[in-house]
């Protein structure tokens, strides 16, 4: 998976770990937009997602050494952010923690994730976030991980620090919630209500 018309910025990185300012410049201005965008969606507000694009940017410059060119850097840059965006999540610990809710409720009837793309596809990006905004925080972080960076089930387990089976349990709810909220919305704007 990587950034539409992107190809590998194989050389780019080269020069970046050698110390080459223009070329992180050049990496960052690729890379930023998708990396705030996909923290838009995993965090609260837009100054968190600002401030946390940059703090991702940082940690990358420290860690561009640690690239493994035969991985996607997108994937990488992603995988970055997520645990970012996780951390500090995990940091606040909200405290209308939703996600201590207990497994025993889980939905039967589980939306197939088709029709939820469907769902999102038809809603604005403000809309999406809202009702992403009102999921408890392992609950977001796992589908904007799945659906915004297409990482995989062991990535994510990795990321939030579960199981890999428990993985399948935290998307499922979540994605029910997501409809919820989303079909809620859409049943007050139906309704007329400002």
């Amino acid at each position: 998976m990587s950034a539409p018309g992107i190809t590998e910025p194989t050389e780019a990185i080269t020069r970046a770990k050698a110390g080459d300012a223009e070329a992180w410049g050049q990496l960052y201005h690729d890379y930023a937009p998708a990396i705030f965008r996909f923290c838009r969606r995993a965090l609260p507000t837009r100054e968190d997602a600002e401030d946390a694009t940059m703090e991702v940017f940082m940690k990358l410059r420290g860690k561009l050494n640690q690239y493994d060119s035969t991985r996607s850097f997108t994937a990488w840059l992603y995988k970055v952010a997520a645990n970012h965006c996780w951390d500090t999540l995990r940091r606040r610990k909200s405290r209308q923690d939703k996600e201590t809710g207990d497994l025993e409720n889980v939905p039967l009837e589980h939306p197939d994730p088709s029709q939820l793309e469907r769902l999102i596809e038809q809603r604005s990006s403000e809309e999406v976030r809202k009702a992403l905004a009102k999921l408890g925080a392992r609950a977001r972080m796992a589908l904007v991980m799945r659906y915004y960076s297409d990482m995989s089930y062991d990535e994510i387990a990795d990321a939030l620090g579960v199981r890999r089976a428990f993985v399948g349990v935290v998307l499922l709810r979540a994605r029910h919630e997501l409809r919820q909220a989303l079909e809620g919305s859409s049943a007050l704007a139906a309704g007329g209500a400002s």
